[in-house]
């Protein structure tokens, strides 16, 4: 295969809201590069990109797929996203790593719900966009409603480049306002004759094609000056200014077409070989230390990874970017993480699950390799002698979490195994065993993102296993000041235990005065792992116990504090207080004063109005408009409070602060009130009292399951 120039190669990323038509868009593409020779159909589960046998069940992309096409002396390496927000890691590491993103909007919707999520992901990287108007051949198609809502969310940078003569179900014909051409379909799609604009087109397309120059001309003073003078630009002069245009965001080039019917495929890439930018034209990659790093084909080698895969009978595929320098077969680079000498043994450009072996890859292009020992997503390899680690990519915090039970005691340890395997591969994904909770928690960022990973467990790690409802990680404290005492004392033969401990528990707040009416002997401020504060006191004068048995008393309010009274949650924002007690010359020791301590600890605790406390999360719903209704009535039955709300376009954005407890499953009622056209996002905002009666019944539940 031609090994191509940095200036040769062009990357993109299509991006769209579900079903908006990115993988026939791909399909489309490679077949008019002649990579394939029949496209592939959703219906028929033989496209290129959406090659995973849970994409073929489901319907629907799941992975970010490369693919590249060579189109006239250009190869344009892309890369195929899944819609749903539930997969935006796939989403985001492409976004990272390509030069161009072309966003695909459904002539039917315009700007969705999952345009403006995307968006939110391809200003985070500022990257170019070009948007392409699809499914024109469909009967409820309004390209007039598409442009306007883009033009209403995006502004004046909609820069349109084309539209259509005859959209509907007999969409056959385009006119292209930068060639000034009519391009004309076959009824089966493919190559276009170029037919002039007919007369009753001439005006709208004139005026049009006028837009077009003064917009490629407002972005370079010289080319101003040109258009000045002449009145007009060439077409290479426009190209130039749009090329500007979009490295600056000024410019957002619109194009038209019809995934479906191959048609309008062919003029996009043409566009995007001469005018959108090359890797050695966008934003340079930036260190972990906020350093550019040169773009340049003879800097020593450096890679970013920016997706893992595990393929069944080949391993690990691992899929790059070459930041700077050239990677051949049997180069030896440096993880810059770990320090692991990696060698590349094969090289690959990949066409979905087609490999196509290369000996070398160039600055700016995209390749794949196997069996990379120690390297995963967002890992930098780099020449020895160049120590260098490219920033990671920041991927969003988990929205939903699930507890996950092994069927087999057996396969306990072997689910811990493999879903941190998963996680290396997609950071997205996240476990951790709740010690608190006494579960294994599995974390993602949707059910459909769950149902993934519970896919691979039931099919290709062979191991069963249920996912339930997590429990809550409640909080408990206190309301008011409390005394308490302890005498702990144990004779069985030889040496007894004994130990009398009296404390006073009061409510912490940060800036509080000191307690009075005792002597404070000693004090220690600790920062609890699961937040807020205990702050111990040593208040013993006269020698009543021993300096060397305090330690002991605080490690039994400490293993208290860990398994609270009420519901055996943590306990926070306390102090205590420890001002009298007794000791025995030989039965007094560590274990008996620890065992005094949390006895206390506990009396003490349960005569202080114990109060429950919940997680609170900051909730930021997008939603259509016509369907604000029934979402903001969901949220009321869920004790939230409503903070705000804004709008982006036709899309609403409700602002809430929800309890954790009644955000279980939340995903599935929002997707059925909205038939999937809307999404959430959620963050930890604090720990709130919780109703008395509620607390009631949670602690009856616990000490039920107690003394079960």
């Amino acid at each position: 295969m031609k090994v191509y120039d940095d200036k040769h190669i062009k990357n993109i990323v299509l991006l769209g809201a579900p079903k908006t038509g990115k993988t026939l868009l791909a399909e489309d593409m490679i077949y008019e590069a002649g990579i394939i020779h029949r496209r592939g159909t959703i219906e028929g589960r033989n496209t290129v990109s959406d090659y995973h046998e849970i994409e073929q069940e489901r319907g629907n992309s799941v992975f970010a797929t490369p693919l590249h096409t060579e189109w006239r002396d250009y190869k344009i390496n892309i890369i195929d996203t899944p819609g749903f927000d539930d997969f935006a890691g796939e989403m985001i590491s492409s976004i990272r790593v390509a030069d161009t993103c072309v966003m695909v909007i459904n002539a039917q919707h315009g700007v969705e719900v999952g345009t403006e999520l995307i968006w939110n992901y391809i200003e985070n990287f500022d990257k170019p966009v070009i948007f392409a108007i699809n499914q024109l051949d469909h009967p409820k198609s309004s390209y007039d409603s598409a442009l306007s809502s883009l033009r209403e969310r995006f502004g004046n940078a909609i820069t349109q480049m084309q539209y259509p003569v005859n959209q509907g179900e007999g969409f056959d014909c385009i006119i292209d306002l930068l060639k000034m051409v009519m391009y004309k379909f076959p009824p089966e799609g493919g190559k276009p004759q170029k037919l002039p604009i007919p007369q009753s087109e001439i005006e709208e397309a004139t005026m049009l094609h006028n837009e077009l120059v003064e917009k490629a001309a407002e972005n370079d003073e010289q080319l101003m000056e040109k258009y000045f003078e002449k009145g007009t630009l060439d077409e290479d002069e426009m190209r130039e200014g749009l090329k500007l245009g979009m490295i600056n965001r000024d410019v957002f080039p619109v194009f038209c077409m019809s995934a479906k019917k191959n048609m309008g495929s062919g003029r996009m890439m043409g566009f995007i070989d001469n005018v959108a930018p090359s890797p050695r034209e966008a934003r340079p990659e930036i260190t972990v230390d906020g350093k550019e790093i040169p773009f340049d084909p003879e800097k020593p080698t450096v890679l970013f990874v920016f997706k893992s895969h595990l393929e069944p009978n080949l391993g690990k595929l691992s899929y790059f970017k070459v930041i700077s320098g050239e990677v051949t077969t049997n180069s030896e680079l440096i993880n810059s993480q770990t320090g692991a000498v990696e060698r590349f043994h094969q090289l690959f450009i990949m066409d979905g699950k087609n490999r196509n072996p290369v000996d070398k890859l160039v600055a700016g292009d995209i390749g794949a390799t196997v069996k990379l020992k120690d390297t995963y997503t967002n890992q930098t390899l780099h020449a020895r002698g160049f120590d260098v680690a490219v920033a990671p990519i920041e991927f969003p915090e988990p929205r939903i979490r699930t507890a996950i039970i092994a069927h087999s005691k057996n396969d306990d340890e072997k689910i811990g195994e493999v879903l941190s395997k998963i996680h290396q591969e997609d950071p997205t994904l996240n476990v951790e065993y709740a010690r608190e909770l006494k579960q294994l928690i599995l974390s993602g960022q949707g059910e459909q993102h769950l149902s993934v990973c519970k896919w691979y467990l039931d099919n290709v790690y062979k191991i069963g296993a249920d996912f339930v409802s997590p429990r809550i990680s409640y909080r408990e404290t206190i309301r008011k000041s409390a005394t308490a005492s302890y005498r702990h004392k144990k004779q069985s033969g030889g040496a007894g235990q004994f130990a009398e401990v009296h404390l006073r528990v009061e409510p912490y707040v940060e800036g509080m005065p000191e307690p009075t009416g005792v002597s404070i002997r000693g004090k220690e401020e600790i920062d609890l792992d699961w937040g807020g504060k205990l702050v111990f006191y040593n208040c013993i004068v006269g020698g009543v116990i021993d300096q060397r048995f305090i330690p002991s008393i605080l490690k039994g309010v400490m293993e208290k504090m860990e398994e609270g009274p009420i519901t055996g949650s943590f306990v926070r924002d306390v102090r205590v207080i420890v001002f009298d007690g007794k000791m025995h010359p030989v039965d007094s020791n560590d274990i008996s004063f620890k065992i005094a301590g949390m006895m206390a600890f506990r009396e003490a605790f349960l005569k202080a109005e114990p109060q429950l406390l919940e997680p609170i999360y900051d909730v930021e719903i997008n939603v259509p408009e016509e369907m604000l209704g029934d979402v903001m009535a969901d949220l009321q039955t869920r004790r939230s409070i409503i903070l705000g709300m804004d709008s982006r376009g036709t899309v609403q954005v409700i602002k809430a602060r929800t309890p954790l407890a009644e955000l279980d499953r939340y995903t599935t009622t929002l997707r059925s009130l909205t038939q999937g056209r809307a999404s959430f996002r959620q963050k930890f905002a604090e720990f709130a009292p919780i109703s008395f009666d509620l607390q009631q019944k949670l602690a009856r539940e616990f000490h039920e399951v107690e003394m079960a």
